[in-house]
């Protein structure tokens, strides 16, 4: 199952695999601090699309419609990701304070739609 969390809520058994997704380390913890298995910071937006998103949920659709094309060239990445989900949980964690509206929950949706 494929989870998102805020790398700044606690650790749970439940969370499985976990992998950060932010391109840049979350503020205030230190990376000793961050359980986390992998940091994939390749998949994170680009730093030109996440400073015109700018965490402004107006903007999500286009965004997400940007973006997917962005993770396009990372598809055997994403692949792996959700051959691992397939009957494990992994969580993605990102940093942003708005859970609905980050790149995590666009990845989410852009693996759980991949053929």
């Amino acid at each position: 199952m494929l989870k998102m969390k805020r790398a700044y809520d606690d650790i749970s058994k439940q969370d499985g695999r976990r992998i950060l997704v932010d391109g840049i380390w979350p503020r205030g913890i230190s990376k000793e601090d961050l359980a986390h298995d992998e940091w994939y910071k390749s998949l994170a937006p680009s730093k030109e699309l996440r400073q015109w998103f700018d965490h402004d949920p107006g903007k999500w659709d286009t965004f997400k419609e940007r973006y997917f094309k962005e993770l396009d060239g990372h598809k055997e990445t994403l692949k792996e990701i959700k051959a691992q989900s397939a009957g494990h949980n992994v969580t993605l964690l990102y940093g942003a304070k708005d859970e609905e509206h980050n790149q995590a929950a666009a990845i989410k949706e852009y693996i759980e739609n991949m053929d």
